[in-house]
């Protein structure tokens, strides 16, 4: 932040910077030698940049060149509440031989802080319309709090410049619009995409005209934020506290047989027991990845549907897997419209990254345990809706064959009035002499004395969906025929997913709100809520059931 004014009196300075008329000479020749101090503390403090004070940016934006901050000050004015008095002399110690003791410490009594005022600063209209300038205060404010000499960034860019070196960066990937690919890796210079031949940039016509330089070709058509995972777990386990929570499965969890936890399930054991390496550590980490389409706008009328790409840890105890503070957002896929079947494309940097972590895993410092260590991870399951499980498996939900169980031997009919198929028969998943099973008349009218077909395991599925070849992308013209639209990226990527019993859960939210809501609207007949409707009746009727409704 510019802090800096001139070598002279408060009210002189106050009068020339918000009082007199900013096209008078006097405040332009002001204005010149606050730019000539400004560009001084610059060099001194071997900056590139300065903030702006002007009302407009309230030092929210930097400048290389300081005409551009002088073209800013004279239209809009500067902001109020963010200067203090410094000399010249401040910034140039030669020129301050000539002062007497006497003149120093008067002029450090002039200027000592007082810290309530600048607390009050801190509230002022004009800072608290931008939460940067807001944190930038607050910067300020600490910095003089501090020992003179301290290294504390005094604005939130330079902040940010100190965090990047941490390593919790942000890769910026360009993508295309289409969903067909990622300019990254070999492709990351190309400027056309080589599965449609489209422009990577927003481009109001068609040309040619691109620079080797792909940052120079003006705005890109699509962008897709990765957040790097692998670092995110080294922070994780240099710190202590969360570095024992990661063994809590192991250590801490009461094992009596009853599911308590996502490491009783028979998932985890099958896990334990296929790929013993990777079991008989206990700080590997079991991701769970979900996924779903908002809105960022809460704008209802709006169909504008960015992905953001989460990942929960199960090594937590079952109280924080799920807390903000544990869960990873590792990707963000731009709108306005959804990925939809071409996610896979999306996925791909995440799945390098998994692929790392399941082969060779990272050299690790485990805080809690003092040692270094060989951390692997793998993708246990994915948590969606129906819509988001169909993208990410690869499956169809929709239709005749819909149920991702049963698949081929799903059985379903027809409703002729209300146009759509419904699925009867439950009665086979019972045991083979249950009672439900002999009466008729409270399902469809029919025994039902079929068996349960058999799960479909990985391998089963795996066989099918290997020798589907899918061109991603928006563009594609020749989707494959049947119930598989692709063979997912898992698949084909993640060497453990075809072993995987449960790949893909359906979450709870959406299954109990949506059976809560029908059964509720039916048996209170809530209007616009109850499925009892009048096209309901006639399909019963053609079926014989309950002629007496």
């Amino acid at each position: 932040m510019v802090r800096i004014l001139l070598g002279r009196e408060e009210m002189d300075w106050n009068t020339w910077m918000y009082e007199i008329g900013r096209a008078s000479s006097e405040f332009i020749d002001s204005l010149e030698e606050f730019i000539t101090i400004a560009e001084t503390d610059k060099l001194e403090k071997e900056n590139t940049t300065i903030s702006c004070p002007c009302k407009k940016c309230k030092n929210a934006q930097w400048f290389t060149d300081s005409t551009d901050i002088k073209n800013h000050l004279i239209p809009h004015g500067f902001m109020r509440g963010n200067f203090r008095v410094i000399t010249l002399a401040d910034l140039n110690p030669s020129v301050s031989d000539n002062h007497t003791d006497n003149e120093e410490d008067s002029y450090n009594s002039d200027n000592n802080v007082n810290f309530d005022d600048m607390l009050d600063d801190l509230d002022m209209e004009d800072n608290v319309a931008d939460n940067d300038t807001s944190f930038t205060s607050l910067l300020e404010l600490l910095n003089k709090m501090l020992p003179e000499g301290n290294k504390l960034p005094v604005s939130t860019y330079q902040a940010k410049k100190l965090m990047c070196p941490m390593g919790l960066e942000i890769q910026r990937i360009h993508a295309f619009p289409n969903d067909c690919m990622l300019y990254r890796n070999e492709d990351k210079d190309l400027h056309q995409c080589k599965v449609c031949g489209t422009s990577r940039y927003k481009r109001g016509k068609p040309t040619d005209n691109v620079d080797s330089d792909v940052s120079e070709n003006g705005p890109l058509a699509k962008l897709l934020w990765y957040l790097p995972i692998i670092p995110r777990l080294k922070r994780l386990f240099a710190n202590e506290k969360d570095a024992k929570l990661l063994h809590w499965h192991g250590e801490d969890r009461k094992n009596d047989g009853k599911m308590r936890h996502v490491a009783d399930s028979l998932q985890w054991k099958n896990i334990d027991k296929d790929f013993g390496e990777f079991g008989d550590e206990i700080r590997n980490i079991r991701f769970g990845l979900s996924s779903d389409g908002i809105n960022p706008f809460r704008d209802l009328s709006s169909r504008h549907s960015t992905w953001p790409v989460l990942l929960c840890i199960y090594n937590l105890p079952p109280w924080l897997c799920m807390k903000r503070k544990y869960i990873m957002m590792s990707l963000l896929i731009q709108g306005p419209k959804q990925p939809g079947n071409d996610i896979d494309v999306y996925l791909q940097p995440l799945v390098d990254d998994m692929m790392e972590l399941w082969s060779t895993g990272i050299h690790i410092y485990d805080a809690y345990k003092k040692e270094y260590f060989q951390l692997r991870a793998m993708l246990f399951c994915t948590i969606n809706d129906f819509p988001a499980y169909s993208n990410l498996s690869g499956y169809s939900t929709k239709g005749k064959k819909a149920c991702h169980v049963c698949e081929e031997n799903t059985h379903s009919i027809w409703l002729t009035n209300c146009k759509k198929p419904a699925f009867m028969v439950h009665q086979r998943e019972l045991a083979e002499n249950h009672p439900y099973r002999k009466k008729s008349d409270l399902f469809d009218g029919t025994i039902e004395d079929r068996k349960l077909p058999p799960p479909l395991d990985g391998e089963t599925t795996f066989s099918k969906v290997a020798n589907i070849n899918v061109v991603l992308g928006k563009k594609s013209f020749d989707p494959p025929k049947g119930i598989w639209k692709k063979k997912s990226i898992f698949f084909w990527k993640l060497p453990y997913w075809k072993h995987l019993r449960v790949r893909h859960c359906l979450d709870v939210m959406h299954i109990e709100k949506n059976v809560c809501e029908s059964l509720i609207g039916l048996l209170l007949n809530i209007p616009g809520k109850t499925k009892d409707v009048i096209k309901v009746r006639m399909d019963m009727e053609l079926m014989n059931i309950r002629p007496e409704l």
